[in-house]
């Protein structure tokens, strides 16, 4: 990574400002959107909570807040965090754009504020992963647009005859997001906060489901891939495995994962043949990725003894282990006969969560850990111990949610599906809900642990900022681009 043709003049002076504030709005939008999480996860093991201050506690208004602030507000502040400084780094020129640049930060952070404002009022369009209402989708694609003209722009006066892999991941997944974001938001506004959707039945389910899978294809795994080409091999101090696999890898996930989504539509009123595209385009799928999980890990090859002082790349390493899991698990269910036992299922809650909490919260974690003492100037995080204390609550967290949410999916899938002799259904629908009950306990249990782990991070990161200007050297790993 440190053998880029470089332009001879002085050494380039980067904007760490604006990344800074991303990286601490992650930690905070993390602590918010997940406590979120734990607070309706609650709910489902009791019910009395939905009625704390009715309408607004009910799940079915908090529920849309949590899936924008976990995805938008903390993935999407460590992507615009990690993306700035990674471009800067790997560019050795300092941000393009004058005040667009601050303009994408404070735009952000009112997008994710009106959507906590509107959201649990019950302004919304009712689509999954784009439930803001118009004005807010129109400041949105403005932010985005000028997102794209920052980050493009920086590369276009880049020092450096190369671009580095991470630039293409991160600059695949800014302009898909923006195509995917604008399409599917195309609506017909009624009054200040109502619109309905410009396509109608199983139309906009499909261009629904093609911007809400490809929100979980581009926004949560293309742009973070792009996080972990850049921060695995520097905290691991070694080289990409194989640069030709990390091009491939590029090219085959961003040609595929687009055909995808109609697995989400499986026994629909979707014509069977795109059905069953969706299902074949998700199975091959599983090579490009399981290719671009083995490039990350064998990146450890002559490193791994370094996991065993080294929390922050067990952030990295966990979460690119988490990474091979789901793109196995997403494919296998969107196999149509494993689809009808999955669908409707806490089965699909887990296989979300798997990918949420184990590849994007945990590579996005691991990131913030390098990048926090390089952007304050110090030599580490104040307590490396803490980061490791961190690392157990966030891994055991997310294999008791995740494995509550396994047993209790298939559980409900076989419930629903057992018959008696006469034809008649063996259970009633709330026998799999009461027989979910110690599921869900578990579920608490383990979003708790996982929100725990944040609340620490956020002390730790005051701590590390508050010793900020000390004298200290910046951590060896950062010396080279």
């Amino acid at each position: 990574m440190g053998s880029h043709a470089t332009v001879a003049g002085d050494p380039p002076v980067y904007d760490f400002d604006v990344v800074r504030k991303f990286a601490i709005m992650t930690v905070v939008w993390g602590i918010f959107g997940m406590g979120m999480g734990v607070f309706i996860a609650s709910e489902l093991v009791w019910p009395g909570l939905n009625d704390l201050l009715q309408p607004y506690t009910h799940f079915g208004r908090l529920r849309p807040l949590h899936t924008n602030a976990v995805i938008f507000a903390f993935g999407g502040c460590a992507l615009f965090a990690t993306s700035y400084y990674v471009v800067q780094r790997t560019c050795q020129t300092k941000l393009f754009g004058g005040w667009l640049v601050p303009f994408t930060f404070w735009g952000w952070q009112a997008v994710i504020v009106l959507a906590a404002i509107t959201l649990p009022q019950g302004m919304t369009q009712a689509k999954e992963y784009a439930e803001l209402e118009w004005p807010i989708d129109i400041l949105l694609a403005l932010v985005w647009i000028s997102y794209a003209i920052v980050f493009f722009g920086t590369i276009v006066k880049r020092r450096t005859s190369h671009i580095y892999v991470a630039n293409w991941f991160y600059g695949g997944f800014i302009v898909t997001v923006a195509v995917l974001h604008i399409v599917n938001s195309a609506s017909v506004p009624v009054s200040m906060f109502k619109s309905y959707s410009a396509y109608a039945g199983a139309a906009d389910a499909m261009v629904q489901w093609w911007y809400g899978h490809n929100a979980v294809g581009f926004f949560l795994t293309a742009g973070f891939l792009g996080m972990m080409y850049y921060f695995v091999p520097k905290q691991a101090g070694r080289p990409v495995y194989s640069y030709q696999l990390s091009i491939v890898h590029f090219w085959a996930l961003i040609s595929l994962y687009i055909w995808a989504g109609s697995h989400h539509l499986h026994y629909s009123a979707l014509p069977d043949w795109t059905q069953s595209l969706g299902m074949v385009m998700s199975l091959i799928l599983l090579a490009p990725s399981w290719g671009g999980m083995i490039n990350g890990i064998m990146t450890l090859s002559g490193a791994w003894h370094k996991l065993r002082t080294d929390p922050t790349l067990r952030f990295l390493v966990v979460a690119l282990s988490f990474y091979g899991m789901s793109t196995f698990e997403g494919p296998m269910m969107a196999i149509k006969t494993v689809n009808a036992l999955s669908h409707n299922t806490d089965w699909t809650v887990g296989h979300v969560h798997s990918g949420a909490l184990g590849w994007v919260a945990m590579i996005s974690i691991g990131a913030l850990y390098h990048m926090l003492p390089i952007l304050y100037k110090r030599t580490e995080m104040y307590s490396v111990k803490w980061v490791n204390v961190h690392f157990w609550l966030a891994t055991i967290g997310t294999v008791l949610y995740v494995c509550a949410m396994w047993v209790n999916g298939i559980m409900q899938g076989l419930m629903w599906r057992a018959f008696n002799k006469d034809g008649t259904l063996t259970y009633t629908f709330i026998e799999s809900v009461t027989a979910s009950h110690a599921g869900y306990l578990v579920r608490v249990i383990g979003g708790a642990f996982f929100l725990a782990g944040m609340l620490l991070m956020a002390y730790n990161t005051y701590r590390t900022a508050k010793t900020a200007g000390a004298p200290a050297a910046i951590p060896a790993q950062a010396q080279a681009v």
